[in-house]
């Protein structure tokens, strides 16, 4: 007779054994809550300039030593499903905007802590969460007006350096002169004459050894290559591009040939020598000097290269190979045949050189006259350069949103203290318990100067309140002063802290979206995961067992 087990009752007795069901404010809403604070404390120590760097190992222990916000969240394995939800949102900013991530994380743990306090005196959550769009209307309205100031002159290099520097001081404190000049030269030089920018015409080339003041732009491209023959440099380039291999062309059918003696193994030979120099001598003739293969190079077209003086030069990458096209105006042909004057592509030199330790190939451009450039980053480490890397990769994207909208707001958390400011004075004026959602989202906009003022190791309290006194005074741009001047307030505009205005209205409104998104959760239903159990591993699981 088989024995019954109750299921329990209520709701999971509908579902499989093994899901887990959460339900209700402890236990979904709260913990839902936590689960996000949590992230967010984690990230709120990046931010600012004097930011604390995370070391990150991945799955594949590749290590990352970083204290950019979007590169953590990327790494970062969350299990908890509601986290991720927020880890989903900064993921969404670095897509659409490529900086700001970190404010999107902070503000949005920001808004959900003071939900808590909210819930826990007896409001209701479509209350908090109608309060809280409520907030993120008006401030949105509020945001236009505290524009300071706008990129005059996109083509402008030193504007253009002044406006990015702090962005990246934010990433890289004391490098950010020497690096906000090497993103403005490589940016203005993309920038085509309609007005268009595209973040993949900006490379950048890592390669280990010096100082990272000996860094430099590129008008063109730059290859940790060798070149395949003796011919190094080459002046007034004309490229032919192959996708496929440099050899002799193989038959579409597979064919057999008998030779009978050694003087038909040579005129054999001899024939294939003989088409393999009649192709290098046309591509002569058409004008090449320069080979670029995207497969391997035989060594007979290696010997008929040198012999006619052209230059060879293999690109393993198809994406190399496309990037190649675009930047010297080529065709990437795929068979060996001879290219027409359209299909070649020029540059003004193509050179074999070494930097460091490392050989590089140059396909250089006259200045200003390139679709594509590079950033050749020098330093002393990989995480180093790495982490360099991702801050140049923000500057390149705020570039890019000043182009869509050129209005900034000042930095240093003055924008988001100016806000709080008016939207305490909005909610006072608001019937209804819309005001409370309204008072905590004034209060979660302070998350950002509070987090400024701890990095960098001042009081964070005493601060905030200079500042608010700042601001009641009438003083818009009033900020964090990070350097601990004047008892930690500056005039973020004059001292040139900036931020863009779509990056800081796109964190607003992502922040808060996620935020009502989450709080609207009242029920977590996880389904058993499939597969049975682990194995029980042994040191080599692969060896057969003596014992057995």
């Amino acid at each position: 007779m088989a024995l019954h087990v109750p299921r329990a009752p209520g709701f999971a007795q509908m579902l499989k054994e093994g899901v887990k069901h959460y339900s209700g404010l402890d236990e979904a809403v709260f913990r839902n809550i936590e689960a996000c604070k949590e992230l967010a404390d984690t990230s709120r120590s990046t931010y600012g300039p004097f930011g604390m760097n995370k070391m990150v190992i991945n799955h594949l222990e590749k290590l990352f030593v970083t204290n950019d916000s979007a590169t953590m969240l990327r790494e970062l394995e969350v299990e908890h499903p509601v986290a991720r939800i927020l880890v989903m949102a900064g993921n969404m900013q670095e897509q659409e905007i490529g900086d700001g991530t970190n404010l999107v994380i902070i503000f949005g743990g920001a808004l959900l802590a003071q939900a808590s306090e909210l819930l826990h005196a007896g409001l209701s959550v479509p209350e908090v969460v109608s309060g809280f769009e409520r907030a993120c209307e008006k401030a949105l309205e509020l945001l236009p007006t505290l524009s300071s100031c706008s990129l005059n002159d996109e083509r402008d290099k030193a504007e253009v350096a002044r406006i990015l520097s702090p962005v990246l001081g934010s990433k890289q404190p004391g490098n950010e002169s020497l690096l906000s000049r090497l993103v403005a030269q490589a940016c203005v030089s993309v920038l085509t004459s309609s007005g268009h920018f595209n973040v993949d015409n900006i490379c950048i080339t890592k390669i280990l050894g010096s100082s990272l003041g000996e860094s430099d732009v590129v008008q063109g491209l730059v290859f940790k290559r060798e070149v395949e023959t003796t011919v190094r440099a080459v002046t007034d380039a004309k490229i032919a591009i192959f996708s496929c291999p440099i050899d002799l062309a193989n038959t579409e059918t597979k064919g057999t040939v008998l030779l009978n003696s050694a003087a038909e193994l040579k005129a054999f030979s001899c024939g294939e020598e003989s088409q393999l120099d009649t192709t290098f001598s046309d591509l002569v003739a058409a004008g090449a000097n320069v080979l670029v293969s995207g497969g391997k190079v035989s060594d007979m077209a290696i010997h008929f290269a040198n012999k006619k003086g052209l230059m060879v030069v293999r690109l393993n990458s198809k994406w190399d190979l496309r990037r190649l096209c675009k930047a010297v105006g080529a065709t990437a042909l795929p068979m060996m045949m001879i290219p027409s004057p359209e299909q070649l592509g020029h540059c003004t030199s193509v050179a074999a050189t070494e930097i460091g330790a490392t050989q590089v190939v140059m396909f250089k451009q006259a200045p200003n006259k390139g679709a594509i450039s590079t950033i050749l980053l020098r330093g002393s480490t990989d995480n180093l350069l790495d982490d360099v890397e991702r801050a140049l990769d923000d500057a390149i994207n705020t570039y890019k949103v000043l182009l869509k909208d050129k209005r900034l707001l000042p930095g240093a958390g003055a924008t988001e203290m100016e806000l709080a400011k008016e939207l305490e004075s909005f909610g006072e004026s608001c019937p209804g318990l819309q005001q409370y959602g309204i008072g905590c989202f004034a209060t979660a906009l302070l998350s950002g100067p509070r987090a400024l003022a701890e990095n960098t190791g001042l009081m964070a309290t005493p601060i905030l309140a200079r500042l608010q006194a700042a601001h009641q005074g009438g003083q818009k741009t009033a900020g964090v002063d990070v350097e601990g001047d004047n008892d930690g307030v500056c005039d973020a505009v004059e001292k040139g802290l900036l931020d863009s205005y779509l990056v800081k209205q796109s964190a607003i409104k992502l922040a808060t979206s996620t935020t009502t998104t989450i709080l609207q959760i009242d029920q977590i239903i996880m389904a058993k995961k499939s597969g049975g159990p682990k194995p029980k591993t042994k040191g080599d699981w692969d060896k057969d067992d003596p014992t057995d």
